[in-house]
């Protein structure tokens, strides 16, 4: 599981940053990893855009946006966050998600733009890579040298 320290610290507010974000990252970070949402992390009427890299779904209730993640994600996995960034109205976290379904190791990139009230996130924009099974992290790794992980 990760940890908050991954992340760039968000423990005092930030010029702009609203005083949940910090609360709402680590809650995120919990319901990805588990695929249960915290109490009090999604408000009653979020709302959710999923960007696929070739599907796009939505929802406007937390059950909703429960059901699309465990669709995707059913296991637990590890959140490795590369970068937490503040907005005026929520925050944007970069990070890569790892977990094991059907006897492999699967791995995606995502970025999210969370928009909250309070601290709970009020909506949501989801963009990810789609999921990579082992044979699509072998490719990649044969085929293209990164330079930053």
């Amino acid at each position: 599981m990760s940890s908050i320290s991954d992340t760039r610290a968000m423990t005092t507010q930030e010029a702009g940053t609203p005083a949940g974000a910090a609360t709402a990252v680590a809650k995120l970070i919990r319901f990805l990893e588990t695929g249960v949402a915290p109490d009090g992390l999604f408000t009653p009427d979020v709302f959710i855009d999923l960007t696929l890299p070739q599907w796009r779904v939505q929802a406007t209730t937390p059950d909703e946006l429960v059901a699309i993640r465990l669709a995707g994600h059913p296991a637990p996995g590890q959140v490795r966050v590369t970068r937490v960034d503040p907005t005026d109205r929520g925050f944007t976290i970069e990070f890569e998600e790892r977990w094991e379904q059907q006897g492999q190791q699967w791995y995606s990139r995502e970025m999210i733009r969370a928009d909250l009230t309070g601290a709970q996130i009020s909506e949501l924009s989801v963009y990810c890579t789609g999921d990579w099974d082992e044979a699509k992290q072998r490719e990649h790794a044969a085929a293209v040298r990164l330079i930053r992980p």
